[in-house]
């Protein structure tokens, strides 16, 4: 194990990288949106511009792949997020910065393809798991500094906006350098989605549910925090808050869902998330105890849900369907993540900033709600039949094949 991971230690340097600057620029972006005087709603679309150039780039990476190899795709795509990077602060224009964030989604879709990819060839099926948990913790510590590092200067400045740059870059040297061998080209796979709604109602609901909620509070968490009262220093800590609380719940609800049955952890968690946002909603003005309170409850029950989903429609699908289905389901979030967003500004452009926390309550309520619906009429699949939970990191398809079960599906299908 500790072999394998000093071979992937580059690329695993260079996710730290990227998702420590991505990170930082998407909170960055919101703060320097308010502060310039965009309104909510365009801050919304701001923020759902990335998904729509993420859902983009898991199509159209893989051509660059074919074409180029992994190495000088992962040059190419890295060059220009870092240049998207420092390019906001050349002007503070809406539909230059729209148009900016469509092309650092596709960008980033395209990197991580690539890092997962190659750490899915290096990964055997004893030790692919441990390895897994390993990339999760690389990306949630990167994602916690990312956010904290919004603290270090002004963000109506030009500094952050060269350090997310500066960032992204330093991803370029330990790929280039890396000795390890490339992969294999990364396949094309044709996604269904009428059929994860047939294989699964409540994960595919589950997965849209999750982009839908956690994406809003991605594009807009931080906007909260301010316009409820709270500094810029604030900000930083409760978003790096509600990203250690998701790190520190993902393994034992997912241990949990793997002893019962997994509808009842995620229609459990679904309500749970929801109490925690009528909380962050209720008393997140009252102080900064309570806001940071509210926002740990939050991360502790939001951020497995798209796992929970995700596991859930394994244990009903067919072993030959796992990549194509897990890609699915997460284009599913980010299809939610691209409309959470603007649903969530437009509501707290008309009835105040805390009701960011009311839309994601609405949403998990609902999923709750259907969740109890599919529980009574839908039998619980048997022990034989279910998959152990994995909790996945928000990047792209590509990680689904990182999972332990990937090659042993893929034997089975042929």
């Amino acid at each position: 194990m500790g072999k394998v991971i000093r071979i992937l230690s580059a690329l695993l340097i260079a996710s730290f990288f990227l998702i420590a600057g991505n990170g930082l620029q998407g909170t960055l972006l919101s703060v320097r949106g308010d502060l310039e005087g965009f309104s909510l709603l365009l801050i919304g679309m701001l923020m759902s511009a990335y998904y729509v150039g993420f859902i983009a780039g898991c199509h159209f990476a893989p051509r660059m792949v074919k074409r180029a190899g992994h190495i000088r795709t992962f040059t190419a795509l890295a060059s220009i997020a870092s240049a998207a990077a420092i390019a906001y602060a050349l002007a503070a224009e809406p539909i230059f910065w729209i148009g900016l964030r469509v092309i650092t989604g596709c960008a980033l879709a395209g990197l991580y393809m690539i890092i997962e990819s190659w750490i899915n060839e290096t990964a055997s099926n004893d030790n692919r798991g441990r390895i897994l948990a390993v990339y999760r913790m690389v990306d949630l510590g990167a994602l916690t500094i990312g956010q904290a590092l919004l603290a270090a200067a002004d963000p109506a400045a030009f500094t952050l906006f060269a350090l997310v740059s500066i960032l992204i870059s330093l991803a370029l040297v330990p790929v280039a350098m890396t000795t390890t061998s490339q992969p294999k080209p990364i396949a094309n796979t044709e996604l269904n989605l009428p059929k994860l709604f047939r294989i699964s109602p409540l994960a595919a609901s589950g997965c849209l549910s999750a982009g839908a909620a956690n994406g809003a509070f991605w594009a807009v968490g931080a906007v909260y925090v301010q316009h409820i009262g709270y500094s810029v220093d604030t900000v930083a800590v409760f978003m790096a808050t509600v990203v250690i609380a998701g790190a520190v719940s993902q393994w034992p609800i997912g241990l949990l869902s793997d002893q019962i049955d997994r509808r009842l952890v995620i229609i459990t968690v679904s309500i749970a998330c929801a109490a925690s946002g009528i909380l962050l909603a209720i008393t997140g003005t009252s102080s900064m105890q309570a806001l940071l309170i509210g926002g740990m409850c939050f991360g502790l029950s939001g951020m497995p849900i798209f796992g929970l989903s995700v596991a859930h429609a394994n244990d009903r699908a067919e072993p030959h369907e796992y990549v194509t289905l897990a890609a699915g389901l997460l284009l599913l979030y980010g299809v939610g993540a691209v409309a959470g967003p603007l649903i969530a500004t437009s509501v707290m452009s008309q009835f105040g900033a805390q009701t960011l926390f009311g839309h994601t309550s609405v949403i998990y309520i609902a999923l709750a709600l259907f969740g109890l619906f599919r529980l009574l009429v839908s039998d619980r699949p048997s022990r034989k039949q279910r998959e152990d939970f994995v909790a996945v990191p928000r990047t792209s398809p590509m990680v689904f094949e990182i999972d332990p079960r990937g090659e042993d599906e893929e034997e089975t299908s042929q």
